[in-house]
């Protein structure tokens, strides 16, 4: 699906949801109630006192490979905020959502976007305009990370809704 220029991303959505079907990767269980926020992309709810749930329908990519392309790179980053995707889940108007599960992460303070620009750039990224960064080296851009997007707790950032993009003639040909 991700290899050739343009994505279909309709066509691709009937391909993933027959995947979800044949698998039986629907998931449910989620408590509504317990609705903490939302953004243009994702509906974040509580799951329990140490983990959240949140929906997203990958408005924010070209495709679906380029949200789950998104999910492995917040992992490889930041491991202490990782994704783990428990199942699909589809809105009464049939809109397609990855249903993913995170760590819960109580902020103890304000988020220093100083201190956010210090450590992606100690780490090769260079800061393209307010809170976007690229990494020239592996060709990874990384977007929209604002003070409620990296959070602090205890002096440590936490990179809790990153947006991952790739260049892949950059990136595959690091790897």
């Amino acid at each position: 699906m991700a290899q050739g220029d343009k994505h279909d991303k309709t066509q691709e959505t009937k391909r993933l949801v027959q995947y979800i079907n044949k698998h039986h990767l629907w998931n449910c269980d989620i408590e509504f109630n317990a609705f903490v926020s939302s953004g243009a992309e994702q509906r974040v709810y509580m799951r329990n006192d140490f983990k959240v749930l949140k929906l997203n329908d990958g408005i924010y990519y070209q495709s679906w490979v380029d949200y789950f392309n998104n999910l492995l790179l917040n992992n490889y980053f930041f491991p202490d905020t990782a994704y783990q995707l428990v199942g699909f889940y589809k809105s009464d108007n049939g809109v397609v959502y990855a249903l993913v599960e995170q760590n819960y992460v109580d902020a103890t303070e304000p988020t220093d976007l100083n201190l956010v620009k210090q450590f992606l750039e100690n780490n090769g990224f260079l800061n393209t305009k307010n809170h976007d960064y690229y990494n020239p080296d592996l060709g990874i851009i990384l977007e929209d990370l604002h003070d409620e997007n990296v959070l602090t707790k205890q002096g440590v950032l936490y990179f809790i809704d990153t947006v991952f993009y790739i260049k892949p003639e950059i990136l595959w040909s690091r790897i």
